[in-house]
This record gives structure tokens, sequence and C-alpha cells, in this order.
């Protein structure tokens, strides 16, 4: 069975990029020890584009569907710390737009070893 990738396109106005990039340091470690879990990569626009990759890879379109509804659901909620009293607002997202591509993999390579 193939692994599945999911690339989230985020669009992130130039002003908002370090706040996202922090954003993404501070959560280091909340995917990496979800069951079927592969690959994680925060992929930054060069030229040419205000669009951020957030690349991952997984064992089946199933472990990332039960990582969208289990932790990552509880971390775009807050991460369970409920809405009154506890610091105030959520704050607002770093991007403008996102969009989520779903691909299998079909054909890999890794460097040959000398």
């Amino acid at each position: 069975m193939p692994s599945v990738v999911k690339i989230n396109v985020l669009t992130v106005p130039t002003e908002q990029r370090e706040v996202l990039e922090q954003r993404f340091a501070s959560r280091a470690g909340a995917v990496e020890s979800s069951d079927g879990f592969e690959w994680f990569e925060l992929l930054r626009p060069v030229e040419g584009t205000d669009q951020y990759l957030v690349y991952t890879r997984w064992r089946s379109e199933e472990d990332f569907q039960a990582w969208m509804e289990g932790p990552m659901k509880a971390a775009h909620q807050g991460g369970g710390q409920g809405g009154q009293g506890g610091g105030g607002e959520r704050p607002k997202p770093a991007a403008s737009a996102s969009t989520v591509w779903s691909f299998e993999v079909v054909q890999q390579a890794a460097p040959k070893k000398a």
C-alpha cells in the first residue's frame, strides 16, 4: 500500500511570514508521535509566490484522518485549554487562505550509499 502525501498550501502575507514560521517552530513534535506519520517539511517560498507548503507524508489515508480528527483538531482548538479566562483571544491565523492537496506515492528514490 503506497504512502499518502498531504500538502497544505498556505497563502501568507509578507508581514505574517515570521509569525507563521514561529508558530510551526513552537509546535515541534506535535505530529511526530502520531501513528502512521512518516515525514514533515515546512517549505518557505523563495520567489514569485506568497504560498508556503506544509508537506506531510503518512502510511495511509486512515492514519492521516485519525490525526486530523484527534491531535490536529485539538491543537487548532487551543490545545484543550478552554476558551474562558485562559489568557484572552486566540491569535488570528497567519495564513489568509489554505488548500490541501492529496497524493499517493507511486515512485520514490533515496541517495545511493557509497
